[in-house]
């Protein structure tokens, strides 16, 4: 349950973003502005990646998730405090930089203690509490909203730093030994990242979980526009529609437990992947026709984004199943790209926006091609696994 709330930064996006207005006015700025201070903390998640996850390999898992913690609570501290729109960019990019601590190190520790099989169960198991907070963040950020001003959610997230800090020291013991951590000058650490990046395996999966990744962020960046201003949702339902997804998300990946007694984690990501074309097919269909309005659009959108409950966890086994010691290198280049495909999907949403839902449903369908197209050029190489 800690790693599983030390990987979960949907938190620290999903809870402000109804504040969104609030803080435009309050900060004398425009919805723009405040929409960079999203693009910051997504910029900072991958920047932060390579940093944490070397670091981890050369010094032990603990002391950097410490450290990441630490910062996201004094970012969260500033965030909260600050009147001053440039202000709030430059602290959001470091809350995002020591949230990504925890992405980064809790992959390397589950790869410390597990292989194959039952490092995809323990992933699992950390959707649990990954889960939980996309589907109470943005119903928790209305209701801090309805009796307080957006303030109190950056307050709420300090102390959920300082939480999850006071966790790592109580529960969590260092997983990485003295004798298994790197050595050397930092060609050592380029040369430990080279073989990550030559491993056909490892760049095939990370590049497939990076496009279901931008399935992620194309729905994160457009569930706002699609449910309340063009299918005319209220306010209130919002949350809820959007708790809905994600306790459709929740439960898929706990269902992975039991598929993997019977299926590969590859054959598990590449089924998941065509319920995810075929979805966007549909969808795509619907929303060129009109078809069905918003109850098949949202169900057909469910079980796209349900889907994503398999590949997530098994794509993470499958990607750092070659590596021990440079776990922390893998995880670090896997949330890169995670991460940077993730706001590259973000932004496209804005770019090819026409008044419709056409364009996310194209966005999604271009995605999950590209995911399956990588894993099925892998797979038809020579000497592929």
């Amino acid at each position: 349950m800690i790693l599983g709330a030390l990987s979960s930064g949907s938190l620290a996006v999903d809870m402000y973003l109804p504040a969104f207005p609030r803080i435009a006015k309050e900060l004398g700025t425009s919805i723009g502005m405040v929409q960079f201070t999203l693009a910051s903390f997504v910029l900072g998640l991958a920047a932060g990646q390579a940093f944490w996850g070397t670091l981890s390999d050369h010094v032990g898992r603990r002391r950097p998730i410490f450290a990441g913690c630490a910062l996201f609570s004094c970012a969260a501290v500033a965030c909260a405090i600050t009147h001053n729109i440039h202000t709030l960019i430059t602290v959001r990019f470091l809350m995002g930089f020591g949230c990504s601590a925890g992405i980064v190190v809790c992959r390397a520790i589950v790869r410390d203690m597990f292989e194959g099989v039952e490092a995809a169960k323990f992933y699992t198991m950390m959707m649990v509490a990954m889960a939980v907070a996309p589907i109470v963040a943005p119903l928790l950020g209305s209701m801090l909203l309805t009796y307080f001003n957006w303030r109190a959610i950056f307050w709420f997230l300090t102390i959920f730093g300082v939480l999850c800090l006071a966790g790592v020291l109580r529960y969590c013991p260092e997983t990485l030994s003295r004798e298994e951590r790197m050595r050397g000058h930092v060609g050592d650490v380029f040369r430990g990242y080279g073989r990550v990046l030559t491993n056909r395996c490892f760049v095939a999966h990370a590049m497939a979980f990076g496009c279901t990744s931008g399935i992620l962020f194309t729905y994160l960046s457009s569930a706002s526009y699609l449910f309340i201003e063009l299918f005319r949702v209220p306010v209130a339902g919002f949350g809820l529609l959007f708790a809905t997804n994600s306790i459709g998300f929740y439960i898929v990946s706990q269902l992975n437990h039991l598929l993997l007694r019977r299926f590969t984690s590859g054959r598990l990501v590449r089924g998941a992947i065509w319920i995810i074309i075929f979805g966007a097919m549909l969808l795509t269909g619907c929303t060129w026709t009109g078809f069905g309005g918003f109850p098949l659009f949202f169900a057909i959108l469910f079980i796209c984004f349900s889907s994503l409950g398999i590949i997530f966890p098994n794509a993470a086994a499958i990607t750092m199943q070659p590596f021990a010691a440079e776990a922390g290198s893998a995880s670090a280049v896997m949330g890169i790209v995670q991460y940077m495909i993730g706001s590259i999907a973000g932004s496209l949403v804005g770019v090819f926006q026409n008044g419709t839902a056409l364009p996310v449903s194209i966005q999604i369908l271009c995605f999950g091609l590209a995911a399956q197209g990588i894993l099925l050029l892998y797979r038809a190489a020579p000497g592929s696994r």
